[in-house]
């Protein structure tokens, strides 16, 4: 939440170009609060471990959100039980007249498939068609961050050599974004995925800046200069165990997976997995909600039709 200080205040301008959330008091005075309002296309197999993960980060700020779920209803899900899918989610009949300030775009298990050859990808190019003047600001998580950069953009993604599965750093390169407003230098998270986006792609097709990379993970963060459009690679959202019951799951498949990277303490899965990416994940998703949605959002989402 913003500190309201003096507009006179000294100090003011050295704690904003440090990105301290301030507000005025002029502007305070004048500011009206609603509850903000969420979509999460949630396109993982998981869904109920997703919307924990999910909502854990979400919930840690005093903001009242309302959130609503939404499942592909193009496709035929073998993980979640349609009642639960037909009780606690929406399709986009449901929602297409609705605005949002913020949504956020899961990863799905499909980036093996070329996109098109994902079920319901005309259904989710339909959703991010509809985002542009019914959303603020979109969170793309790894697959989803693919699949919109490849629809936006037309970036294709690249096969890695290996999957990319473990706890790896990751170095900011622009510290003064909000988005890594309270980062350290380096920050560590885990990827789990076959695929990538080459950098000089981003820089040659897109005018979106990377905020985050590593020496492992390659293009980690990415967004726009108004944070209207965020794309992480990485999933910052997982639980302590998630990597490893994914190992498991590739083990039993008969898939032969490598250890997760700098996950289990000492590289021994009975020792116990090392959890260091908690403080990163509830710092990125409070400065998404904070400062790409809170701040920026107009109060009225129907003015999102004409918002500039």
């Amino acid at each position: 939440m913003p500190i309201k200080l003096d507009t006179q205040l000294p100090t003011l301008t050295i704690l904003r170009s440090e990105n301290v959330f301030i507000m005025d008091n002029e502007r305070a005075q004048q500011q009206n609060i609603r509850p903000l309002e969420i979509l999460i296309v949630n396109l993982m197999p998981t869904k109920e471990a997703t919307e924990v993960q999910l909502l854990r980060l979400l919930a840690n700020t005093p903001l009242q959100i309302n959130v609503d779920f939404l499942y592909m209803e193009s496709h035929e899900s073998k993980n979640t039980e349609v009642q639960y899918l037909e009780t606690f989610y929406k399709t986009f009949d449901d929602i297409k007249h609705r605005y949002y300030d913020g949504m956020i775009i899961t990863g799905a298990p499909v980036e093996t498939f070329p996109f098109e050859a994902v079920d319901y990808w005309q259904e989710l190019v339909a959703i991010f068609d509809w985002s542009k003047d019914h959303v603020y600001s979109t969170l793309h998580l790894c697959w989803g961050a693919q699949a919109s950069l490849y629809h936006k953009y037309g970036i294709k993604k690249v096969t890695l050599k290996e999957k990319l599965s473990g706890v790896y750093d990751q170095n900011v390169e622009h510290p003064t974004n909000l988005l890594f407003r309270g980062f350290d230098d380096t920050f560590k998270a885990p990827h789990s995925r076959y695929t990538g986006i080459l950098e000089k792609d981003v820089k040659d097709k897109t005018a979106l800046s990377i905020l985050a990379k590593g020496q492992a993970v390659g293009l980690s963060i990415l967004a726009s200069d108004d944070l209207r459009e965020v794309y992480s690679f990485g999933h910052l959202e997982y639980d302590r165990d998630t990597l490893g019951n994914e190992y498991l799951r590739d083990q039993k498949a008969g898939k032969n997976p490598k250890l997760p990277v700098s996950y289990y303490k000492n590289d021994e899965p009975e020792d116990g997995i090392q959890m260091r990416w908690s403080l990163a994940a509830a710092t990125f998703f409070s400065n998404w909600i904070n400062y790409a949605v809170y701040q920026e959002t107009p109060y009225h989402l129907e003015d999102l039709q004409t918002h500039d």
